[in-house]
């Protein structure tokens, strides 16, 4: 399977089943768009007289080319994974690593696409984890966490900052037994900012490997959508803020995460503005029914595509500038596990709540259907978690013909799930904007590789 396209102006054909990248100019493009493997001595005469605008002498000679990469194993190559039973079998055994922990079902925002109803998560009953639950949490994935040795805890809300003491605690707690478990941890924050102080912010860069900042880009974009509870602006309070836990991160890791709506299409704008706070940047997309009025719809689709393609073209004379869903491995970096199934909700990540529930992730918090168990009483469904560990490109249907299948490695289960009721099936916009990503990522990749001239 291979899949050509044009982004940035550059013609480009990926192998999808060896991840190959290939810089080609546009005859070689439509040469390969009208192959049917496997590849004959020659260029057939079909093919020759459906593309009769270009030189025979020229095609013969792109013909034996790819030949050549065919016959390297760059092109046209086979798919090792496609045993699903096999694949399937290799989910079951995974352990759970990391946990999203849910300090606060509580906030001093009332943002208007918010997944988490504001903070409460549509429970109608704010509250904060107390210190002893937070406990029960980490002793929960240090059991289930078994050989494993790095674990991943990142808090969360709700706002995590109207719980700072509990974090705190957590913190300390996690780090007195990791010798005697045989474990590490590595602690990540997303806050909203407002509550952030000097205390704060000294505190997250000391103890905090990663910091998510989630501001929406521009001031007039940001106070629209990212309202305090009196109604006023968020942007003023928190940007000074953010800027200062910036400039104290040193070499440690931090995004500024904005999400944009079918309001806001020109998000390109927004990365720029964001820029001007920090270099490292995730601007994603909102996911919603698609009877919400902020949730992107299939008409927004081609101003959506021309937008990342605008960005792109932006980014790639602001190289200083780290755009999250720009980055791509184009040697395929992650395990073979990782590339069928990605995230790994409700096996190896998992979501506690501050009354100590636990669900695939933070996107399924107060689902019913989809608790996984309790801390108070112990229990964990491992049936469910099955059905999640089971989940891969595979067994979803739409996802085997997808080129982009080892790189988005199947997509979200709890976006599926809100748009599609059903975790299997992916939603279209959101899989034709993360195809378009992943175009125009490949194309920037190319082109600082030196691929591309």
């Amino acid at each position: 399977m291979v899949h050509t396209f044009e982004a940035l102006g550059v013609h480009i054909a990926v192998d999808v089943n060896s991840g190959a990248v290939h810089v080609i100019d546009k005859m070689t493009r439509r040469l390969l768009e009208h192959i049917v493997p496997p590849m004959g001595e020659h260029c057939p005469k079909e093919i020759g007289d459906k593309l009769r605008e270009y030189n025979a002498g020229a095609l013969e000679e792109a013909w034996q080319e790819l030949r050549g990469l065919a016959d390297e194993g760059l092109l046209f190559t086979e798919d090792d994974y496609i045993d699903r039973e096999k694949a399937a079998s290799m989910q079951q055994s995974a352990l759970v690593k990391a946990l999203c922990l849910h300090v606060s079902h509580d906030c001093n925002l009332r943002c208007k696409y918010c997944f988490a109803s504001t903070g409460d998560f549509g429970t109608g009953r704010r509250m904060t984890m107390d210190v002893e639950m937070a406990r029960k949490a980490i002793d929960f994935v240090v059991e289930k966490s078994g050989h494993r040795r790095n674990i991943e805890v990142d808090f969360f809300g709700g706002e995590p900052l109207m719980a700072m003491e509990t974090v705190k605690e957590t913190v300390a707690y996690a780090r007195s037994i990791e010798k005697e478990k045989g474990k590490s941890f590595r602690f990540t924050i997303t806050t909203n900012g407002i509550l952030l102080n000097d205390e704060n912010i000294e505190y997250i860069n000391r103890e905090m490997s990663n910091a998510v900042l989630s501001l929406d880009g521009r001031k007039e974009v940001n106070d629209d959508l990212r309202p305090t509870v009196n109604g006023k602006g968020s942007y003023d309070v928190i940007v000074p803020k953010f800027k200062k836990l910036i400039e104290g991160r040193g070499t440690k890791d931090y995004y500024l995460r904005g999400t944009f709506t079918r309001f806001h299409p020109d998000f390109a704008e927004d990365v720029k503005a964001l820029a001007e706070v920090g270099k490292n940047i995730s601007v994603e997309p909102v996911v919603g029914k698609r009877e919400d009025p902020y949730a992107l719809q299939e008409e927004d689709l081609p101003a959506l595509e021309a937008e990342y393609e605008r960005l792109a073209q932006y980014l790639r004379n602001h190289l200083e500038i780290n755009f999250f869903h720009f980055n791509v491995d184009l040697a395929q970096g992650p395990c073979v596990i990782k590339r069928l199934r990605g995230c790994g909700a409700g096996c190896e990540y998992v979501a506690i709540t501050p009354e100590g529930d636990i669900y695939p992730c933070h996107q399924f918090v107060g689902n019913d259907a989809y608790k996984l168990g309790s801390l108070d009483d112990g229990s964990f469904d491992m049936e469910l978690s099955g059905k999640f560990a089971a989940l891969n490109i595979y067994t979803r249907e739409e996802c085997r013909t997808c080129w982009a299948r080892f790189y988005c490695s199947g997509g979200c289960s709890a976006s599926n799930l809100l748009v599609n009721d059903d975790i299997r099936q992916p939603h279209r916009v959101g899989c034709e904007l993360e195809r378009k990503r992943l175009e125009c990522a490949i194309a920037l990749r190319a082109i600082a590789a030196g691929m591309a001239e």
